[in-house]
């Protein structure tokens, strides 16, 4: 062997003697693999931008209720419905940032881990820090949506006491009367009572007293993201606030004969002022009819 050799690229990489240098612009095969090299590099550095941006993304859609971002709830109510709907989009915005990621996973496994030649890969039995994160994650996860279930699950069933109104509803086949046991007829022992419509206001706290005279019906509104079985011989009761004004249709979510379909109710949700004025009017009637309107 010669002791005479040529001087070191810049790179790094020895020239063989007598041959060729590159032309300006000509990309030599050092380069190549040098540029190959640094494009997993490069991924490698943008992907977590990109799933930041895509989480940024997914959460400011939800700075305007939409039908998109509301995923296919209506509008709540309620101050127990908006606590139901924000629980709703935060389990999507969960599953969506996981499924991100196994896509992301196999994207990535796929295009820079395919099979570029017939030698078998190195094998490995077993990789215990990947083996400790998808046993432990999966446990973490579970137990985040545990506790904003549990808390919000506890929040909706809560019975403050002092309701500013109480409403007692009695289902039965087929229709619902609505009593309110705070006022009562004048010259009568009766209180107020409705059948088929319900009247109460905003901003104010309503308590709902559940009870059925024969089968086993189910209250339901929509908009309040909350059903209650009404159940014969055991009472249920729940509380909400109620937060916007408006008309909406209620009814009964359980097979509970024939006419099962008939069990509707009017829920007319009004201002404290318009309440008044309708508990007013109300005894006035069932004053003179003697019964409920």
């Amino acid at each position: 062997m010669s002791p005479n050799r040529s001087a070191p690229r810049r790179d790094g990489a020895e020239r063989p003697p007598g041959a060729p240098s590159p032309s300006p612009g000509q990309a030599t095969a050092d380069d190549l693999a040098a540029q190959r090299a640094g494009r997993p590099r490069r991924v490698r550095r943008w992907a977590p931008r990109a799933a930041l941006g895509a989480a940024l993304l997914i959460v400011t859609t939800g700075c305007k209720s939409t039908a998109f971002t509301r995923l296919g709830m209506p509008v709540p109510v309620t101050r127990q419905g908006q606590v139901t709907l924000t629980l709703w989009q935060g389990s999507w915005i969960a599953a969506w940032a996981v499924g991100a990621i196994v896509w992301g996973l196999i994207v990535w496994a796929v295009i820079f881990y395919r099979k570029r030649s017939d030698r078998v890969p190195h094998q490995v039995r077993y990789n215990l820090p990947i083996e400790f994160l998808y046993t432990v994650v999966p446990f973490i996860m579970v137990g985040v949506l545990f506790y904003f279930t549990a808390r919000d699950e506890n929040y909706i069933d809560r019975l403050p006491p002092k309701p500013d109104v109480i409403v007692n509803v009695t289902g039965f086949q087929w229709s619902w009367e609505f009593q309110y046991p705070q006022y009562s007829v004048p010259g009568t022992s009766t209180k107020v009572t409705s059948l088929g419509q319900m009247w109460p206001s905003s901003g104010e706290t309503v308590r709902f007293n559940l009870y059925s005279t024969d089968v086993i019906h189910s209250f339901w509104i929509v908009q309040f993201e909350f059903k209650r079985d009404v159940l014969p011989d055991h009472p249920n009761h729940f509380q909400v606030t109620l937060t916007r004004t408006g008309t909406f249709t209620g009814r009964c979510s359980e097979l509970c004969g024939v006419y099962h379909s008939r069990m509707l109710f009017t829920l007319k949700i009004v201002t404290p002022q318009q309440f008044r004025q309708w508990i007013t009017m109300q005894q006035a009637l069932q004053k003179a009819s003697g019964g409920a309107q």
